[in-house]
C-alpha cells in the first residue's frame, strides 16, 4: 500500500464539500490503491456540522480513508498537505456590492494563502473553487509569495462540463464525442465559451451549428449556467457539478493531458503570462495541456475570429476591474 497522501478540504460542511468529500474517499480521484487523509477546514461556528460529516465519511468505512482530520485552524488543515480545495467561501447577500464580496473573500483567501504558505508542501497543488475565483486564487497566491504560481488554479472546468454538454445536445451525440472546447476569462458572465476549435466526431462544430446558434444561444446559456441552475431548484447552487468539476480539473492536473484521447486540451485558471494578451499575473481560463508530472502549458498561437477576440478582452477587463477593486489588500 502507497503512503497516505493529504488533501484539504475548506468549506468542508457545505454543499460542495457534501458532494466532493464522499467521492475522494472512495478512490475516484486519486485511485484504488491510494490511502488518503482528508484535513477538513470550517468556520468555528460550524464545526458541529462538521463533525456530523465526519461521521458519515466514519459510517462509510472507507478502506482508503487513513485518518480525517477537522479543524478552524488553516494551519492545521494545510499541515504539510499536498493538494488543497478551496471551496470554502462568502456568498453574495442580498444588496451586497460586488466590491464587498471581493473584500469579505479577500479575508479569508488572504489568510489562506498565509497558512499555505507556511506550513504545505512546496510543490502543493491549489485548487481555488470558492466564487469569485479567479480573484480569489490571486489573492490566494500573492499571500503565498514562497510558493510558485503554477501551485494555484481556479477552477473552469464547470464551465467548460457546461459547454461540452450543450454543443452535445445541439448536435445529438454524446458528451465524449465533443473535443477542444475552450472556457476563456473569468469564471462569471464575461466568460467567452470558445467553438472555434471545437469538433464533434472529428467534423468543426462551427459548420454544424453555425455562428448565429452560438452567439445568440449557446455563450449565453453557458454564461448563466449556474443561476438557472439555481432559479430550478429552488435557491439551492449547482453543488454537485461543481464538485464532479473539481475532481475533473484535479485528475487532469496531477495525472495531465498527454495520453487523453477525448481532447487535445482542457480548461484551466492559470496566472497570466502574457498570452493572448491578457495581463500578466491575471488568473485567467486558458486552454491548456499538461504533462504526466503536472506541469501546465498554456496552449499558444490558436487562431482567432474579431469576435473571439472581443470576449476574450472584455473578460480580461473584468478581472483587472476586479483587482484593481482588492489592490490594497494584495
Amino acid at each position: 500500500m502507497k503512503t497516505p497522501i493529504d488533501i484539504a478540504v475548506t468549506g468542508a460542511a457545505g454543499q460542495i464539500s457534501y458532494s466532493l468529500l464522499f467521492r475522494l474517499a472512495s478512490g475516484e480521484l486519486f485511485g484504488l490503491d491510494q490511502p488518503i487523509v482528508l484535513r477538513l477546514l470550517e468556520i468555528t461556528p460550524a464545526l458541529e456540522r462538521l463533525h456530523g460529516v465526519q461521521m458519515e465519511l466514519n459510517d462509510c468505512a472507507y478502506p482508503l480513508v487513513a485518518k480525517i482530520i477537522p479543524t478552524d485552524d488553516p494551519r492545521v488543515a494545510f499541515k504539510d498537505v499536498d493538494y488543497v480545495f478551496l471551496v470554502g467561501a462568502r456568498p453574495r447577500g442580498p444588496g451586497m456590492k460586488r466590491k464587498d464580496l471581493l473584500e469579505s473573500n479577500a479575508a479569508i483567501f488572504s489568510e489562506q494563502g498565509k497558512a499555505l504558505n507556511e506550513v504545505a508542501h512546496r510543490d502543493v497543488k491549489v485548487l481555488i473553487t470558492g466564487n469569485p475565483a479567479n480573484t480569489n486564487a490571486l489573492i490566494t497566491q500573492k499571500n503565498a509569495p514562497d510558493l510558485s504560481p503554477s501551485c494555484f488554479s481556479a477552477m473552469s472546468m464547470l464551465d467548460h462540463n457546461r459547454a461540452i454538454f450543450q454543443l452535445a445536445k445541439k448536435c445529438g451525440v454524446r458528451s465524449k464525442e465533443v473535443k477542444n472546447i475552450i472556457v476563456w476569462g473569468n469564471h462569471s458572465e464575461t466568460q467567452y465559451p470558445d467553438l472555434t476549435h471545437a469538433t464533434v466526431k472529428g467534423l468543426g462544430a462551427l459548420t454544424l451549428v453555425g455562428t448565429t446558434w452560438i452567439e445568440n444561444e449557446f455563450v449565453s446559456t453557458v454564461r448563466h449556467r449556474g443561476a438557472s441552475v439555481i432559479e430550478e431548484r429552488g435557491g439551492i447552487s449547482s453543488a454537485a457539478s461543481a464538485a464532479n468539476a473539481a475532481i475533473c480539473q484535479m485528475r487532469c492536473w496531477v495525472f495531465g493531458t498527454e495520453t487523453s484521447d477525448w481532447s487535445d486540451w482542457v480548461s484551466m485558471a492559470v496566472v497570466s503570462d502574457g498570452s493572448y494578451g491578457v495581463e500578466k499575473g491575471l488568473f485567467y481560463s486558458f486552454p491548456v495541456q499538461v504533462s504526466s508530472s503536472g506541469i501546465v502549458s498554456i496552449v499558444q498561437d490558436l487562431e482567432l475570429d474579431a469576435y473571439s477576440k472581443a470576449c476574450i478582452k472584455e473578460s480580461a477587463l473584468e478581472l483587472k476591474t476586479e483587482r484593481n477593486a482588492i489592490k490594497h489588500l494584495l
